[in-house]
């Protein structure tokens, strides 16, 4: 079981990161093709936007796993140890009857946008849509897998500026 969670949060990574550079190559040679050579494409903010969403939306997950996502601790830290552990599960449940719906809700947007098209690039806006069935896919399939060491608070480490692992 270890080795299908090591290579999902393998692939969740990949698929950021790709996202990622994706917008950081197209944005860099439009704005080198608008100010060096005097003419930029069009479908470029729209990509680089769907892509960022999508980076953001599969990025949820492994924010998760590092503690990085928005928390406020003030009363789970007030509470006696086991107090804050059941807390905590019910921010599990929560959490995952949240990312539930929006996966629901993402695939009925995907059904609705799929006959209607982007803009600048005339493609279905179904497309850019999946953003949020897959990060909230990605997201359920990662909490699956880290919500004792959540409750826990085992968070995996980060690295800093510098490429050097800290703790979160």
């Amino acid at each position: 079981m270890r080795i299908l969670e090591t290579w999902i949060v393998g692939l969740n990574r990949a698929l950021v990161a790709l996202a990622l550079a994706t917008v950081f190559a197209i944005v860099f040679a439009n704005v080198v093709g608008r100010y060096g050579l005097g003419s930029s494409f069009a479908w470029v903010e729209e990509v680089a936007r769907h892509l960022m969403i999508l980076g953001a939306f599969c990025g949820a997950g492994l924010a998760l796993r590092e503690g990085r996502l928005v928390a406020i601790t003030t009363v789970p830290d007030l509470l006696p140890p086991p107090l804050a552990r059941l807390l905590r599960w019910g921010i599990v449940i929560v959490m995952f009857g949240f990312m539930a719906t929006m996966l629901w809700l993402g695939v009925q947007f995907v059904q609705f946008g799929w006959n209607k098209e982007t803009m600048s690039t005339g493609i279905s806006r179904g497309i850019p849509y999946l953003a949020i069935p897959i990060g909230c896919a990605l997201f359920l399939i990662q909490l699956a897998f880290f919500a004792k060491r959540f409750v826990d608070q085992d968070f995996e480490h980060g690295v800093d500026a510098d490429g050097d692992e800290t703790e979160v």
